[in-house]
């Protein structure tokens, strides 16, 4: 059986062990991506560029982003600041490119690009996909993250592997 194969016959397995699952859903839960994005943003990284004309900063080589407990991590990392650019240092928005990694707790998300709008707590990313949360994995082409509510929504020729909770 192709891995394709073997992926179909454990979701359709997994879905008959869930009482009362849902074949379709729009959203997934994600209640350890849950933040507050009024935190302080911490950036650690190898080279920073800035650019006054358009208020951003170019962080690259090993960038490593921190927000309470929200970690994102790429090759390449762009803030762009709010109004007043980085003198008045309230970041609006970052966008992430090459090996992107974003964790909070046990739930992390993997893809080459992401882009996370500090003020709305939204986050979009992009090429190659992986969720995982606890034993469950999910794998697309995007990843849109609700941080305020706690939701996210997978898209792309979606494939996962869901793992029931057993009794003791």
């Amino acid at each position: 059986m192709t891995l394709m194969g073997r992926i179909a016959t454990a979701v359709f397995l997994t879905v008959l062990a869930l009482p009362g699952a849902a074949l379709a859903q729009a959203t997934l839960p994600f209640g350890g991506f849950v933040h507050d994005s009024s935190l302080p943003v911490e950036i650690a990284a190898d080279s920073l560029t800035l650019d006054q004309s358009d208020g951003s900063a170019i962080f690259e080589g090993t960038v490593e982003v921190a927000q309470g407990t929200l970690r994102m991590q790429a090759d390449r990392i762009a803030v762009f600041y709010a109004e007043g650019g980085a003198q008045g240092g309230e970041v609006a928005r970052m966008e992430a490119r090459g090996n992107v990694l974003l964790t909070n707790g046990a739930e992390a998300a993997e893809a080459q690009e992401a882009r996370y709008d500090v003020s709305s707590g939204e986050v979009a990313m992009s090429g190659d996909v992986l969720l995982t949360q606890g034993e469950n994995v999910l794998a697309g082409q995007a990843l849109r993250i609700d941080l305020t509510t706690g939701t996210a929504r997978m898209e792309g020729r979606v494939q996962t592997v869901l793992n029931p909770r057993r009794e003791p």
